[in-house]
């Protein structure tokens, strides 16, 4: 009689860690709905939540067309190209976000402002540094600094395409863009799909800093909050929740994404 193993139940399979987690969930939030104190500061932070996933959206798809554009440039054959793509990423890899975030906010956006007011001279018209919100000025800055970091994303994927592929494909005559969308990208987009969404949540913990500016984020609501109430302990545990929701559920969501795409590859 042939043994068949028996197949392990969905308990015994699930890590401990992602029960932890779970559990810490599910009190988290238990206590939210009995607590009137409790549910006062989730229904006064949450609102920041808003926020938080437009300026990430926003930010992250501009960082994400921006670093594709310097990617490019890094693996092209114009040695000038190389070059400024190069400098571009190991400058702004080298500052921290916290402080390229003021140089935008405070130095570069009155000095946009005064270039398009100099643009828009010969049509009698002008804007004022109180027309360029603070919001968009955070997403700017976010968009920059997370460029340079995924343009290296990019072009480790770009460079894990064998060259032998593309070298065949251009002696079939086949152009520089074809060959880009038809070998290199669906290739190079199983390498770059997971640290690409480690990046997003990365940027979403990394969108707390826009508090520094006053945007009304998660972390700016729950520092007003807890500043009026004197509640810090009870605010940061909510603000904490949220940003571990936040995360955790995008970490799961890039998990399941690698698994499909080993199995695929396999």
């Amino acid at each position: 009689m042939t043994y068949i193993p028996r197949k392990p139940s969905i308990f015994a399979r699930t890590p401990w860690w992602l029960m932890a987690i779970l559990l810490l969930f599910v009190l988290g939030y238990w206590g939210i709905a009995n607590d009137a104190g409790y549910a006062q500061i989730f229904n006064a932070i949450s609102g920041g939540l808003v926020t938080t996933l437009w300026v990430t959206g926003v930010a992250f798809t501009a960082a994400t067309l921006l670093g594709l554009l310097v990617a490019l440039g890094r693996t092209s054959d114009n040695r000038i190209l190389r070059e400024l793509a190069s400098f571009y990423v190991e400058i702004i890899r080298g500052i921290p976000v916290l402080v390229f975030l003021f140089y935008v906010a405070f130095v570069g956006a009155p000095g946009m402002v005064a270039a398009l007011n100099w643009l828009l001279q010969p049509f009698d018209a002008a804007i004022t540094i109180r027309q360029f919100d603070f919001a968009w000025r955070a997403i700017v800055a976010l968009s920059v600094c997370y460029s340079a970091f995924i343009a290296e994303i990019f072009r480790a994927g770009i460079e894990s395409v064998d060259r032998g592929q593309l070298e065949a494909a251009r002696s079939l005559g086949l152009s520089r863009w074809k060959c880009f969308r038809l070998i290199t990208a669906p290739q190079a987009l199983r390498t770059i799909l997971p640290p690409l969404a480690n990046d997003f949540v990365s940027m979403i913990k990394d969108s707390a800093l826009v508090s520094a500016l006053g945007v009304q984020d998660i972390t700016q609501l729950g520092k007003v909050y807890s500043s009026g109430t004197f509640k810090f302990f009870e605010t940061y545990n909510v603000v904490a929740l949220l940003y571990l929701t936040l995360t955790i559920s995008l970490s799961l969501l890039v998990r399941l994404l690698e698994r499909h795409l080993r199995q695929k590859r396999n």
